[in-house]
């Protein structure tokens, strides 16, 4: 039968074990050479001997001669070893770096797969009956049927905190859970001002929410009449805590880390959950070429110690539609 292994594999203390490894081997060729040196030296010493023993000396010259070339040999040997042991360290950090960079580059691309159904939920659900019956029926019951249909979605597909109807004014008119927000006015909202002026789809950044005091992305979408006229706009809000999912499953390994960062540097999503849009990390070389929007890579950085870490970085490419927000993801590993 065969046996499979329960544990994750921790590439970063493989290449971690490997670079010791090549360190003890190191050690070892040091020892050779610090040999051949004294052997170098020892048929130097020989040679000088046998030059005063004239022709009686002569056979232990020749001895001497041969230790010498021993010698240059070993020195060779060792060279040549030594080059191999520094193109394996310096493979062996290119393997994590890559590594690296392909884990941040997947992780960003899950959560675009995530927002884009985010995108598509809100761009649906804005052309459901009940919700344009809510905006331009005059039925009695037409909002209790919004704010039941509402609820039902926030139920069935959790990662909403809300689903709002708002009409052309700013006024929310339905709501799945905050009924007590309905009658509030909104129009002094930056969301609300970035979807009726774009009259289209529109995404915000992640912003830490007043009513649910949770991060939180705001999907919002006008609802357009059978004429296609805009008679009010469809919102929903994106319960963040769902993207730790993607984080916390991210095999950053022992030695590792890795963060989400806005356009503009800040911290939006961490494993630890702390930092969030008050951490920068447009100090990192990594961080500032994925804001410039270099779509995949890594670099190197000493410590204060002489450490030396790899930032792996990938910055959004959207998905299908959804075209993302400029954010990246920034992995680390400690080699």
């Amino acid at each position: 039968m065969e046996k499979t292994n329960s544990h994750t594999i921790d590439a970063s203390i493989l290449l971690s074990e490997l670079k010791s490894a090549n360190n003890d081997m190191g050690s070892v060729i040091r020892t050779i050479q610090e040999i051949a040196q004294q052997t170098n030296l020892l048929s130097l010493n020989s040679a000088i001997e046998a030059a005063r023993a004239g022709e009686s000396g002569r056979g232990f010259g020749v001895v001497a001669d041969e230790i010498k070339k021993l010698a240059t040999r070993s020195f060779s040997s060792t060279k040549e070893s030594s080059r191999i042991i520094e193109n394996i360290q310096s493979k062996a950090n290119e393997v994590m770096a890559v590594r690296t960079a392909d884990l941040a580059y997947d992780t960003i691309d899950k959560i675009d797969r995530n927002l884009f159904e985010r995108n598509c939920d809100a761009q649906a659900w804005a052309g459901f009956s009940q919700v344009k019956n809510a905006l331009c029926s005059t039925a009695p019951d037409r909002i209790e049927q919004a704010n039941r249909l509402l609820q039902t979605l926030v139920e069935i597909y959790e990662v909403y905190f809300d689903l709002y109807v708002i009409d052309t004014t700013g006024t929310i008119v339905a709501s799945g859970v905050r009924r007590e927000l309905i009658g509030e006015n909104m129009a002094d909202k930056s969301w609300f001002q970035e979807v009726k002026a774009a009259k289209a789809i529109s995404v915000t950044d992640l912003y830490l929410s007043s009513v649910e005091k949770l991060h939180t992305v705001a999907y919002s979408c006008p609802v357009r009449s059978d004429t296609g006229e805009i008679i009010g706009y469809f919102s929903s809000r994106f319960n963040w805590n769902y993207i730790y999912d993607i984080l916390d499953a991210a095999r950053v390994g022992k030695n590792g880390d890795i963060s989400i960062i806005n356009k503009d540097g800040y911290v939006i999503a961490h494993p630890s959950r702390k930092g969030i849009l008050t951490d920068n990390l447009k100090h990192l070389e990594a961080a500032r070429q994925a804001m410039r929007g270099e779509t995949y890579g890594f670099s190197f950085k000493k410590d204060p110690s002489g450490n030396t870490k790899i930032y792996g970085y990938a910055h959004t490419r959207g998905y299908n539609a959804y075209k993302g927000k400029n954010w990246s993801a920034i992995a680390s590993a400690s080699i």
